[in-house]
């Protein structure tokens, strides 16, 4: 599992990951999307420039856009067939993105939170969508303000779409811990490794989907939403498994951004197996675990608070397992998936990197501690985003 090489940008990646070219007639389609903090290099502090950076690019539109606040930018995958075709997208839009926020004095953060800075005092971004958004969530306008990574796999019918979110629901926990990359906000250490989780989850549309068992049930719970006034549209349900209203594909929602393009690759070729795994349960007419709503949020609760350095609770069991003894779980529970999806040698070897480096938030936790300095942290950060691992 240890088969290494280094490419040509001196980044170290697992060789099989450039052998995997394929992948099996069964396997779903998947996308990537990652959002990032715009910091001043000077002062480490997060800025309102994402146009300015932007209007420097040199991908289309469509692949690196602007956020709900201009503090933030997103880059949009293509659809992708198989990690290499992954792994060359998220390598090239950091890169242009670094690129172009050296050209305009700034630089961009992979991190779910922001390290140093204001986010109540971040300008929102124009057109009226965000200006209403904005409006809608009165004091929590900053719980928008947080960068994930989001990862959309293709499902060939919204009823099995439904099946399948249901199916995931058990594995939110595990995939909390292995991306938190969030532990700092505002200046302070919040004592969360992914304070992302947290304060997103105070949207009264986010959160762990509910068990919906069929499309119908989906329906009924989308429309409570609306009748409630906590969403203006459907574009606003936030669960961390949701369908999407426009493409075939089920969005899963539940990470922080990735610290490095190769931590991205992991969790997004992991989370399709997860989900080409559930395709299959599906199939063969398994029915999802009965996790109540109560128990996932505690169990998600726990993983955003502790990461893979404490206890992630398995929500269907209610152990509370060392944060290698989750992975192992998590990697048994994603291997049928993989290995359908010939990714298995690929996402083992990432598994046995990301335990010897420890997750994004223990690595920012450890740069703190080098000397104190926050400053030091978000360097780190900005290293990661533009160098990787």
């Amino acid at each position: 599992m240890e088969n290494r090489s280094t490419t040509a940008h001196g980044q170290w990646l697992p060789a099989s990951a450039h052998a995997h070219t394929r992948t099996t007639a069964r396997s779903p389609t998947f996308g990537v999307e990652e959002e990032f903090f715009v910091v001043d290099p000077r002062t480490r502090r997060i800025l309102s420039r994402a146009p300015e950076l932007l209007s420097r690019t040199r991908m289309p539109d469509e692949r690196l856009s602007g956020e709900f606040s201009r503090v933030q930018v997103e880059a949009n995958s293509p659809v992708c067939e198989t990690a290499d075709d992954a792994l060359r997208f998220l390598r090239a839009a950091r890169g242009e993105l670094a690129r172009s926020a050296d050209e305009a004095g700034l630089a961009v953060a992979a991190t779910g939170t922001a390290v140093i800075g204001d986010t109540s005092a971040a300008l929102v971004s124009e057109g009226p969508r965000y200006a209403d958004i904005a409006a809608h969530a009165g004091g929590l306008r900053t719980s928008h303000i947080v960068c994930g990574c989001h990862v959309h796999v293709g499902i060939p019918d919204r009823e099995t779409a439904v099946a399948v979110s249901d199916h995931l629901r058990r594995w939110l926990p595990f995939l909390v811990a292995l991306s938190a990359n969030s532990p700092f906000h505002a200046g302070v250490d919040t004592g969360y490794a992914s304070w992302r989780s947290i304060t997103w989850n105070r949207l009264p549309s986010a959160g762990p989907p509910p068990m919906l068992r069929s499309l119908a049930e989906h329906e009924r719970a989308v429309r409570a939403l609306s009748s409630a006034g906590a969403i203006l549209d459907r574009h606003m349900v936030y669960w961390d498994v949701r369908l999407s209203d426009h493409l075939p594909t089920l969005e899963i929602r539940v990470g922080d951004v990735a610290a490095t393009a190769e931590e991205a690759l992991l969790f997004s070729v992991l989370t399709r197996g997860l989900a080409t795994r559930a395709l299959a349960d599906v199939h063969h007419g398994r029915p999802a675990p009965e996790i109540t709503d109560q128990t996932l949020r505690a169990a998600m609760w726990r993983a955003a608070r502790d990461g893979l350095e404490g206890s992630v609770p398995d929500p269907l069991t209610g152990e509370c397992l060392p944060g290698a003894y989750a992975l192992e779980r998590l990697w048994n529970a994603a291997l049928p998936g993989l290995s359908a999806n010939g990714d298995a040698d690929l996402v083992s070897a990432l598994l046995d990197r990301a335990r010897e480096a420890g997750t994004g938030a223990a690595r920012q936790r450890s740069a703190y501690a080098r000397r104190g300095y926050l400053t030091d942290v978000v360097d780190h950060v900005v290293r990661g985003t533009r160098e990787g691992l």
